[in-house]
């Protein structure tokens, strides 16, 4: 079997309060090589519920260029360096692109 099939490239998502938190979490993941990239963006405003309420906040979002078999180690990472006691971190599959692109992703996180 294709080992990129077994451990396919993905997307994830997290959100955090500020530029210093992120810059943190992303130079973390991509020192690590749990990362090959991580764009952060300008603000957002997030609307959520919390507690029972709902809430505002302005975010950064961080967008994770990484691969499914390192899911569970950039969780654990960014819990360690994330405030939040219960900090989004979702993933999404990566089902197509570059070629170039992927293998770059690929050769750029720890095997």
């Amino acid at each position: 079997m294709n080992k990129g099939r077994r451990d396919p490239p993905i997307l994830v998502m997290i959100t955090c309060p500020s530029i210093d938190i992120s810059d943190k979490i992303a130079s973390s993941l991509t020192t690590k090589k749990l990362a090959a990239c991580v764009n952060i963006t300008a603000d957002m405003k997030s609307i959520f519920r919390w507690e029972g309420k709902t809430e505002e906040a302005t975010e950064k979002l961080l967008i994770i260029k990484s691969r499914k078999g390192l899911l569970p180690k950039i969780i654990q990472d960014t819990k360690m360096n994330h405030p939040y006691r219960v900090p989004e971190i979702i993933a999404i599959p990566i089902i197509g692109g570059s070629k170039d692109y992927l293998r770059w992703l690929k050769e750029e996180t720890t095997n």
